[in-house]
C-alpha cells in the first residue's frame, strides 16, 4: 500500500457520506448488554490465565475531570473546581486497581498504556505520580512499552512536561481543535500558538517519543482561511501526528452541545472543503495518511506499523499493539479481554457502589460470535490497512470467503463502479479515491446494520 496516496473527491464523497460507527471495536459498544457482567469479566481473564498464550496487557485509565466545559465535547466528563471530588475517585480507583491487577497476576506484562479524560492533568503533579507509581507495583510495565497521555495545553507548564516523562510516558497529546480565537472563543477553549508551541519544545527536550495534536473541522465560525492558518500553524510546529476528526453536532445527546450556536455552524458544503484543506495542507507537509482521520510523519510508528502490516485499532483509536489485552481503569472505560469486550459503571455513583460492594465495576459487554471475530479481521483489515486478503481470512475462520460473504460482495459492486476500491483475485484493495469513504465501505461487512439498518444512532462518517 503507497501510504502517500490519497484523493479526495468531495463530490463522492457528499454523495455516498452516511451515519455511521467508527470502528473501534466490531461489534460497536452500542451492542453491548449487561448479561455480559462482572462475572463474565472475571471468567473470561481466567480463561486467559489458564491458556498458558502470554499475551501482553494495555491500560487504559480514564480521569474523567475538567475545570471547565468545553462546548463540543461529546466525552464522558466531570466538570469541577471541588479537589474534594477529585480525590474521592482516585480513592476509588486504587481499590479497582487493587481488584484488577490480581487477575493478571501470572501474566501482568504492559507493553502500552494511556490515561484519557476529561483531562489526565486535572490533578496535579504529586496524585499522577502516585497513581503512575501504583500502577507500576502492580503491573509489570516494560521498559520499551508506550506510555501516553492526554493534556489540555491550559492545565499544564514545560516543567510538566519533564515531570511526565520522568514518570515513565513518553508519548503525549494535546487537544487544540482551532487555534484561531474566534473560533476558541465559540467553543469555549481559549490557547494560544504559543501556549502549545511551548510545551512542545519542552516535551521533545525532556525526550517524549512522539507528540499528537488533535483538531476538529467542523466547528462554530470555522472558514477555509482560517482554518488554513490553523493547518498553516500545526504544519510550523511539526508534531509526529496529528488527528482531524468530524465534528457532530448532536445537542440533544450531549448537553454541553446546547452552548453551540448553530447557525455558526459551516455549511455541510464547507465542512467538506475544510476536509479536503486538511489532507491537502498535512500531505503537501509531509504527513502520511494513515486512517480515517490520521495523519502521520513517515517515521512515526504509527506508520511504520501501517507500512510493516501491524497496524491495529481498538477503543482509543489506531494503535502499534495488536496482540495486547486490554484492560479499562476507571468510570465508563472500557476493556477488551480474549473475544469480549467490556465496560465499567458510566456514572460515578453506580461506579462507586459497584466498588463499595468489592465488585469489579464491570455492567456491561459482549463475548464475540464466531461471525463477529470473522467480520471483525475484515473490518479491522480494510481500517488499517485499506485491503483484505479474501484467502488469509478464508484459511484463518475455515471458510469459503465468497460464499461467506456473497450479500456484502454484491453490495461492493456499487462502490467498485464509482472507483472506491477492487475486487480482483484474492484481494479487495480501496483505492486513493475510496480512502477518506472508508467508514462507508466497512459498513458493509457489518452484520448488525445490515439486518437493523439502525445507522441513525450514529453521526455521519466524514
Amino acid at each position: 500500500m503507497d501510504q502517500q496516496v490519497l484523493e479526495v473527491d468531495l463530490d463522492l464523497i457528499e454523495k455516498l457520506d452516511r451515519n455511521g460507527p467508527r470502528y473501534t471495536s466490531y461489534p460497536t459498544a452500542d451492542r453491548f448488554d449487561e448479561s455480559f457482567d462482572s462475572r463474565a469479566y472475571a471468567l473470561w481473564t481466567a480463561r486467559r490465565n489458564r491458556t498458558g498464550v502470554q499475551r501482553p496487557l494495555s491500560l487504559y485509565v480514564h480521569l474523567p475531570f475538567c475545570s471547565s466545559l468545553c462546548y463540543y465535547c461529546a466525552c464522558n466528563k466531570i466538570i469541577t473546581r471541588n479537589p474534594d471530588k477529585a480525590d474521592k475517585y482516585l480513592r476509588y480507583l486504587y481499590r479497582e486497581i487493587a481488584l484488577q491487577a490480581p487477575l493478571f497476576r501470572d501474566d501482568a506484562r504492559v507493553d502500552q498504556m494511556h490515561w484519557g479524560g476529561g483531562t489526565p492533568t486535572f490533578y496535579g503533579l504529586p496524585d499522577l505520580q502516585k497513581l503512575f507509581d501504583t500502577l507500576r507495583s502492580n503491573f509489570d510495565l516494560a521498559p520499551d512499552g508506550e506510555y501516553s497521555i492526554e493534556i489540555d495545553p491550559r492545565t499544564v507548564g514545560p516543567e510538566t512536561m519533564t515531570a511526565l516523562r520522568d514518570m515513565g510516558f513518553n508519548r503525549v497529546s494535546f487537544g487544540v481543535q482551532d487555534f484561531d480565537p474566534g473560533v476558541q472563543r465559540a467553543v469555549n477553549r481559549v490557547q494560544t500558538a504559543e501556549q502549545v508551541g511551548g510545551l512542545m519544545e519542552a516535551a521533545r527536550a525532556a525526550g517524549f517519543a512522539s507528540i499528537n495534536i488533535d483538531l476538529i473541522y467542523g466547528l462554530p465560525r470555522q472558514t477555509l482561511e482560517t482554518f488554513g492558518t490553523t493547518l498553516a500553524t500545526v504544519a510550523g510546529l511539526r508534531p509526529d501526528r496529528v488527528a482531524v476528526y468530524s465534528y457532530a453536532h448532536l445537542p440533544s445527546r450531549f448537553k454541553a452541545q446546547k452552548q453551540i450556536v448553530s447557525s455558526e455552524l459551516p455549511q455541510p458544503e464547507t465542512k467538506l472543503r475544510l476536509l479536503g484543506l486538511a489532507a491537502q495542507r498535512l500531505a503537501a507537509s509531509g504527513y502520511v495518511y494513515v486512517g480515517m482521520d490520521h495523519f502521520a510523519l513517515p517515521q512515526d510508528a504509527l506508520a511504520v506499523a501501517q507500512r510493516q502490516g501491524r497496524l491495529h485499532r481498538n477503543f482509543q483509536g489506531y494503535s502499534t499493539h495488536a496482540e495486547c489485552d486490554l484492560v479499562g481503569l476507571g468510570v465508563s472505560a472500557i476493556g477488551a479481554m480474549g473475544p469480549t469486550y467490556s465496560q465499567n459503571a458510566r456514572t460515578l455513583s453506580e461506579y462507586y457502589e459497584r466498588l463499595d460492594r468489592n465488585e469489579i465495576p464491570v455492567v456491561r459487554g459482549v463475548a464475540l460470535t464466531r461471525d463477529d471475530l470473522v467480520r471483525r479481521s475484515v473490518i479491522h483489515a480494510l481500517m488499517c490497512h485499506f485491503e483484505v486478503s479474501k484467502e488469509a481470512v478464508g484459511i484463518g475462520y475455515l471458510i469459503d470467503f465468497d460464499s461467506y460473504f456473497a450479500p456484502e460482495l454484491a453490495e461492493l459492486a456499487e462502490f467498485e463502479k464509482e472507483g472506491l476500491l477492487r475486487v480482483h483475485g484474492d484481494w479487495i484493495s480501496v483505492t486513493a479515491k475510496g480512502r477518506m469513504l472508508i467508514r462507508s465501505i466497512s459498513m458493509v461487512f457489518d452484520r448488525y446494520l445490515r439486518r437493523d439498518r439502525e445507522t441513525k444512532r450514529y453521526s455521519q462518517t466524514i
